[in-house]
């Protein structure tokens, strides 16, 4: 029988009482491992991590936490090759979609930890300035954020189980709150690995940094009032979790990053259109491919003046056609498998919706599945579709196919484009391919209010742009809308889902002590 996972709670590895749920390879189809959370005591390590843990991150400063973060880096790198490995057979991933998960994790647990470093030997941030209250400048008001008395659990995706680890913890650990991480089982492995890695090296305070691998029952139930949840998924999960006692009685603070039907659109009028063009078919053809297009943040949408939606299409599929899909582990492979069968039949039964809708520009069936069988390997090609009429297709606009897959749709003007991305009805990030600066600002501003993140790509930055669904720590990540309505990283802003700000009324010389 193959390994059965440990999970980490209360302070120690403990194992299920189930047999367990297999995790598979998904270009080869065999087991790897097992995961099991059955019998586990949540009570007991949910009190663990908030009597224990949450005291012990509390006592130390900004600074002092931010060096345990530096530290889980380095733990981390050490194990690097490890990871990949997981990854390659958990995931089905090729070594540079890898590289964004893990690689990914660590940049960002490093980034946090520089700016944990600034903000020195405190123990609380203060709120902006004092405010006069009355006439008599002696009592006055400051607001102040202190780390929450709670712990916090995440419920994550399956698509980044390195990187959607880190880039929540980091601020959460820096804040002084304990974690709970509940990874998606089908891909829990790397998570698990890199929990149990830290955990062994003794970095952190004991219980500070807790998984659980496996059925998620039972631990919503756990939540206390000062705890927070943060949860990546579908739509249709957010919606259990926002119903559930702890968040609409409780009002246990919650934060969703859901589905996101994502834009990338091409400005017309342009006096650099050839080249935009080019930069448009490249990050398309890029964010198709990279994760086998299974990233909240890939585009989902393609607009183009009408008067170039030929020449897109041409442009977009030759990029494609270059994709060579298949077994991870041969060189010549570019884009790997989908992370299970599951997820290959929800992808397949997506596309021939859509194909119902649309016309094929670039057949994904067409490309060989390179070194593996067909028959067993999660793997479907990159698949660009057209319609031409997008004001009447709805599904383009409401229906996400979680795998490599964009339709092209035309445009008449900037209005008719603009009308066109609000239908996606909040998404966390739209791109924007052209030069006039000018015309750029006002359309980024334009959909900065249904948009979590704008990315503008013109010639000037062509190489040193960080790429359209690539969510680096010091940039919001999240949306409005059917994009769930919450906000990760930013910088230091992430810290504000872990503090309480409360306002203190005071004499000026008490306010001057809090700091």
């Amino acid at each position: 029988m193959t390994e059965l996972l440990s999970n980490y709670l209360a302070g120690r590895a403990q194992h299920g009482t189930g047999p367990g749920a297999p995790l598979f390879d998904p270009v080869l189809g065999h087991e790897l491992v097992r995961v099991d959370a059955s019998g586990l005591n949540l009570a007991e390590g949910f009190a663990f991590a908030r009597e224990k843990a949450g005291p012990a991150l509390r006592a130390m400063s900004y600074g002092q936490r931010a060096s345990l973060l530096d530290a889980i880096a380095k733990v981390l790198q050490a194990r690097r090759d490890d990871y990949y490995e997981i990854s390659t057979a958990n995931s089905g991933t090729v070594r540079n979609d890898t590289a964004v998960d893990v690689d990914g994790g660590i940049y960002t647990l490093t980034t946090f930890a520089k700016l944990g470093q600034a903000l020195g030997e405190r123990h609380r941030l203060v709120d902006g300035e004092m405010a006069r209250l009355g006439k008599d400048p002696a009592f006055q008001s400051q607001h102040v954020l202190v780390p929450t008395r709670g712990v916090a659990l995440f419920i994550n995706a399956f698509n980044f189980p390195g990187w959607g680890l880190w880039e929540k913890a980091a601020p959460a650990l820096l804040a002084g709150v304990p974690v709970v991480v509940k990874p998606a089982t089908a891909t829990a492995w790397l998570t698990q690995r890199m929990v149990h890695d830290v955990v062994q090296a003794g970095v952190l305070p004991q219980g500070a940094l807790s998984v659980i691998c496996g059925s998620s029952a039972g631990l919503l139930d756990q939540l206390q009032p000062f705890d927070v949840v943060s949860f990546t998924g579908s739509a249709d999960t957010a919606s259990i979790i926002r119903s559930h006692p702890a968040i609409s009685r409780r009002s246990v603070r919650v934060n969703i990053e859901a589905d996101s039907i994502n834009s990338a659109l091409l400005l017309r009028s342009d006096p650099a259109a050839p080249e935009a063009l080019d930069l448009l078919a490249k990050e398309v053809a890029r964010e198709m491919t990279q994760k086998s297009g299974q990233k909240c943040t890939a585009i989902r949408r393609v607009f183009v003046p009408e008067e170039l939606f030929e020449e897109a299409a041409e442009a977009i599929s030759a990029r494609l056609a270059k994709t060579v899909v298949g077994n991870p582990r041969n060189d010549a492979v570019r884009m790997g498998s989908l992370v299970s069968k599951e997820q290959f039949v929800s992808v397949r039964e997506g596309l021939a919706e859509l194909k119902a809708h649309t016309q094929v520009l670039h057949d994904g069936a067409a490309h060989p599945i390179v070194d593996a069988n067909p028959q067993i390997a999660c793997c479907i090609g990159p698949t660009l579709l057209g319609a031409r009429d997008p004001d009447r297709n709805s599904q383009l606009h409401d229906m996400e196919v979680f795998g490599p897959v964009a339709t092209l749709m035309p445009y008449r003007d900037t209005e008719h484009a603009l009308a066109l991305l609000r239908r996606g009805q909040g998404s966390l990030v739209a791109s924007l391919y052209g030069s006039g600066a000018d015309m750029l600002a006002a359309t980024a501003l334009e959909l900065a209010d249904s948009h979590g993140r704008v990315h503008v790509i013109s010639p000037d930055v062509a190489e040193s742009q960080t790429g359209h669904g690539n969510v680096m720590p010091q940039s919001l990540h999240g949306g409005p809308g059917r994009a769930g309505g919450g906000e990760e990283l930013g910088g230091l802003r992430a810290l504000n889902f872990y503090h309480r700000r409360a306002a203190v009324q005071a004499a000026t010389t008490v306010l001057c002590a809090l700091n």
